[in-house]
């Protein structure tokens, strides 16, 4: 399996003090008072991630696996709803106004070859 690295400590300790200190203001839009723990825990992730320092790997560590998590769950959730809200619908119009876009319906023909009229090929100004 291919491995994923893992960000560096330094752009998740900010990352998570950016998050924290959006956490601590957000009150202030309904005249409310300032978080003041997401205010301490944002520094904390702050200062730890100036210095780059080692406390932030577990914790880096633990994000990634949740993303890498999120993304087993949720892509085929997802693609399934693209697939039947989008697809699904398109074919079964397809199929009600008779379409046979891939050529897939049985026929009495010698052989399925399309016999293509005009020049043999279109290479001219490629670029």
């Amino acid at each position: 399996m291919d491995e994923t690295k893992v960000g560096s400590n330094k752009s998740f300790g900010i990352v998570f003090f950016v998050v924290f200190l959006l956490i601590s203001f957000y009150p202030l839009l309904n005249n409310e008072s300032i978080r003041l723990w997401s205010l301490i825990v944002s520094t904390i992730f702050l200062i730890l991630g100036i210095l780059n320092s080692s406390l932030l790997s577990p914790l880096n560590k633990l994000w990634f696996k949740f993303g890498i998590l999120l993304g087993k769950i949720i892509s085929p959730i997802v693609m399934g709803i693209i697939f039947f809200l989008v697809v699904t619908p398109i074919g079964l119009i397809m199929r009600l106004f008779g379409k046979d876009v891939l050529n897939l319906k049985y026929n009495d023909y010698k052989s399925y070859w399309i016999k293509k009229n005009g020049p043999k090929n279109k290479m001219k100004n490629q670029f």
